[in-house]
């Protein structure tokens, strides 16, 4: 373990074919038959990747026959950050490369859609092709040419996908959000980019509730002057039009033109994702068609191990990074599994019975969801059958090693457990796994090929067995083309850049041990650090959460007071008494340290995150430290907006009652 101790216990070994049997094995013995390349082990490969990033990504270029052919030029024109360049003479198109599928034969069933508002629906190769065409046609229509932007306010449905397609295929731009979000979430985001064209629903089920959105469709539609045309696909109402002066989705889809891509350079604006926005503006980063298609690419492939035999579900809705990712399985030949509804509907073994059904391979979720699992003691394995899974991620949280070894104990004792971590920044994970090198419970396995990614300490040194800022010396290819609207990019450059010049900064803990494991800490602007010992929130949680009785939680450490607060969310039936406050100050103070036991410990209802499931720990802090709410944190950003309440009223009432 890290800090000299001995290591974790090994919970999955690479099989001794790893190298018959996996595209990276595959890629290995092409490197050494084109390239004359052999590595020993998987260090080997990662520092080439790293020390020689041209070799390496016109490598991935040359091995996926990228723009069926080599790859034109140098891939790294200009190695500077901010202001990298990659492959200058390219041109490509995304969406051509994922509707290639030239593994898969027309009939073959390419996505696979479940929903708790309609039926299950399927399309094939063929039938994908072709809607995407009836799609793109319609766009161009509707005055969508190269550079304009198609916003979308769809739920996780094939034809948030088609779209997504269609838009790329013509050389437009698209930027979507959750249905989920409220009106000014939405506003906040999309009137950055001035859409043409919203592509809208108008309401849909999650679990047993019916959620009419017509009003916020039409307040969005009044904030947002750059529109020229409203689509409307009829989801939670397929036999009533809702929504007054919009083209229904069928009539948009009403002719086939010929499948054509616009060749576009390495570098122009795919999609538009967006920072969480709990505090302030969200940042519209831009991602482009060559980073995108490159980085996605090696992570199914190399790292995910995913191709035409595959079926690739990760849990997520439109508004976050991982359905954007999902949606790129597509480039590896695999068929996509898409999932609109609650995962806790009717229960919370919902997804596992879906990955059951459905004969999922891959299964992505987030660790927020696996360890409410865990809590509420779930046996997955026990009651439906998971043997087609052999790949689980988890991401979006850091996910402790008790839920490590919940994955290997009641859900499958052979799957290769992929604990990821990276961003919306990079729309991918730069540390995570790989075929080739064990897991090990607790930790993240290794750097991902072509991510120089660092702990440094305060003035720059890179630490090995410490706790540091996680920074990445190096460019990717994913890493943003810039901001909308910041054609100088000073707000880019201040995001990343600032603390340490020409290295990018995350804003996270992160401890590698001397195996190359990682283990990531929380956010570097939440760490508590009272009287010199520093940790992350992630270890904090993990202490708080092994408790039966606390079912989430979330610290904050008021500097200027120097008090630490603890706000927990019970388990039903459960109580704050003073029994159980004995409990977890106990269990901190033997665990962490005396120092981080905190002043008060209160009970809310519900510990607020974002959609994505990330806690809000810094607009809590700022909440509770005089800031105004609505300038803290959107509640539109939100899974349950009421959550803020009692940090609110705290701000404006007496301290909460001491331990």
């Amino acid at each position: 373990m890290i800090g000299g101790m001995t290591s974790p216990p090994v919970l999955w070994q690479p099989p001794d074919d790893v190298r018959e049997r996996t595209r990276i094995g595959t890629y290995l013995s092409w490197l050494e038959r084109e390239r004359g390349l052999t590595f020993a082990d998987y260090d080997a490969l990662l520092a080439w990747s790293i020390e020689d990033l041209d070799g390496f990504w016109s490598s991935v270029w040359d091995h996926f026959g990228v723009s069926g052919g080599e790859a034109p030029g140098p891939a790294l024109a200009d190695a500077r950050m901010p202001g990298s360049r990659w492959f200058p003479g390219a041109q490509l198109n995304w969406a051509e490369h994922c509707l290639r599928l030239a593994g898969r034969r027309d009939d073959d069933v390419v996505v696979i859609a479940r929903s708790q508002t309609r039926e299950r629906i399927t399309m094939t190769a063929a039938e994908l092709r072709d809607a995407v065409a009836r799609t793109r046609a319609g766009l161009r229509r509707l005055g969508v040419r190269r550079g304009d932007r198609v916003a979308a306010y769809l739920p996780n449905v094939p034809e948030a996908a088609v779209a997504l397609l269609a838009t790329a295929s013509l050389g437009a731009t698209w930027s979507s959000c959750a249905p989920e979000f409220g009106t000014r979430s939405v506003v906040d985001r999309l009137s950055q980019v001035e859409p043409k064209v919203l592509l809208t629903i108008d309401g849909y089920r999650y679990g047993s509730r019916d959620v009419d959105r017509t009003a916020e469709v039409a307040a969005i539609r009044e904030a947002l002057p750059s529109l020229r045309s409203t689509v409307v696909l009829p989801y939670l109402y397929p036999t009533e039009t809702r929504i007054p002066d919009a083209m229904p989705w069928a009539d948009l889809v009403a002719d086939h033109e010929p499948l054509e891509f616009a060749p576009v350079p390495f570098d122009h604006p795919l999609f538009v994702l967006y920072s969480s926005g709990t505090t302030g503006l969200p940042k519209p980063i831009i991602h482009g068609h060559g980073g995108i298609l490159l980085e996605h690419l090696k992570i199914h492939a190399l790292h995910h191990d995913l191709g035409g035999e595959d079926r690739f579900f990760w849990f997520s809705t439109t508004g976050w990074m991982m359905w954007n990712y999902l949606v790129s399985g597509l480039a590896v030949d695999a068929t996509i599994v898409l999932y609109d509804g609650s995962p806790a509907h009717p229960d919370l073994g919902a997804l596992w019975q879906l990955a059951a059904e459905e004969r999922v391979t891959y299964f992505g979720t987030s660790a927020p969801y696996l360890m409410a699992c865990r809590k509420a003691d779930l046996r997955p394995a026990e009651i439906v059958d998971l043997s087609a899974i052999r790949g689980i991620g988890s991401t979006g949280a850091p996910l402790p090693a008790e839920g490590f070894r919940y994955v290997y104990d009641a859900i499958s004792r052979v799957a290769h457990l992929q604990s990821v971590s990276g961003g919306t920044d990079v729309c991918t994970a730069f540390v995570g796994a790989s075929p080739l090198v064990p897991v090990w419970e607790g930790e993240l396995s290794c750097r991902h090929l072509g991510c120089a990614v660092e702990a440094f300490s305060p003035d720059g040194r890179s630490l090995v067995g410490e706790q540091g800022e996680l920074v990445i010396t190096a460019p990717m290819p994913s890493m943003p083309v810039g901001f909308w609207n910041d054609p100088a990019g000073d707000r880019y450059r201040a995001a990343y850049f600032e603390d340490f010049p020409g290295v990018w900064r995350h804003g996270d803990w992160i401890t590698f041990t001397e195996r190359g494991s990682a283990v990531i800490s929380g956010r570097s602007d939440a760490t508590l650090n009272r009287g010199g010992v520093r940790i992350g929130t992630a270890e904090f949680y993990a202490v708080v959460e092994a408790n039966p009785a606390v079912a989430d939680s979330l610290v904050v450490h008021l500097d200027d007071e120097d008090r630490l607060l603890l706000f927990v969310a019970l388990a039903p039936s459960r109580e704050l008494d003073d029994g159980l406050r004995a409990e977890i100050v106990g269990e901190l103070r033997g665990t962490l340290s005396p120092r981080h036991v905190p002043d008060e410990i209160v009970a809310v209802p519900a510990i607020p995150r974002t959609l994505s499931g990330k806690k809000l720990e810094v607009p809590v802090k700022r909440i509770l430290t005089g800031t105004d709410p609505e300038l803290a944190a959107s509640r539109g950003s939100l899974s349950d907006p009421a959550s803020l309440d009692p940090f609110v009223a705290m701000a404006g009432a007496r301290g909460p009652q001491s331990v």
